[in-house]
């Protein structure tokens, strides 16, 4: 159940999530063990009194951990989990994928481009109440990513299988998600982004639910 001390997602956004929390019994199995292990972690410094950091790690830094992140982000607020803090990064830092930001649009979400460059900064809004998060490419140990005391989301094989040594986190956890680059510019492209936005929305959304149950 959603928590009732949590701020007011925007309608798109909100009536979104509910369809994804529907879905729960499309993850598999052995998907819902590796989420329930990030969320016994979240518990676990919850219970200390300790905010909860999660860094969402791809080689790119430009697809799928951008998605975990603001997936994660409004999961843990949509279940009133407050400490709990979400970050995302790469082995190599590129630019969060346009056609990334495009899909998290049409899922409801408000996307404001506040620097055109390279590497451009965006704010994200699910809500009114609070700070937008802001989203770019970064390596996955570079500010304003913690450094220690964190638990590693790989959210891609490569990153996973190429980085034996993450730096400074206290948990490790894979949960890959398909890339969905293989479809850019394709008849497929806005389908495939879509589809990886709703796995993603969907297991994050589970992960929280299981704080404190898992």
């Amino acid at each position: 159940m959603p928590s009732t001390n949590r701020p007011k997602l925007f309608p798109r956004v909100e009536s979104y999530v509910e369809q994804r929390i529907a879905e729960f019994d499309k993850i598999p199995m052995e998907r819902k063990a590796q989420l329930e292990k990030v969320a016994r972690y979240v518990a676990s410094r919850i219970e200390a009194g300790e905010p909860a950091r999660l860094t969402f790690i791809c080689t790119h830094n430009s697809r799928r951990s951008h998605l975990s992140q603001i997936w994660g982000a409004i999961a843990a607020a949509y279940f009133g989990n407050a400490n709990v803090e979400t970050y995302s990064g790469g082995t190599e830092a590129t630019a969060f994928n346009p056609r990334a930001v495009a899909a998290i649009e049409r899922a409801g979400l408000q996307v404001e481009q506040a620097e055109a460059e390279m590497n451009p900064r965006y704010a994200v809004r699910f809500h009114e109440t609070t700070n937008p998060l802001v989203c770019f490419s970064k390596v996955y140990h570079e500010a304003p990513n913690p450094r220690k005391d964190y638990c590693a989301v790989m959210t891609c094989s490569h990153a996973d299988e190429n980085c034996p040594n993450v730096m400074g986190c206290a948990l490790r956890v894979a949960i890959p998600y398909e890339d969905p680059k293989a479809a850019d510019g394709t008849d497929e492209e806005a389908a495939r982004y879509d589809d990886r936005c709703r796995q993603i929305a969907r297991e994050m959304l589970y992960l929280f639910s299981r704080v404190g149950r898992s």
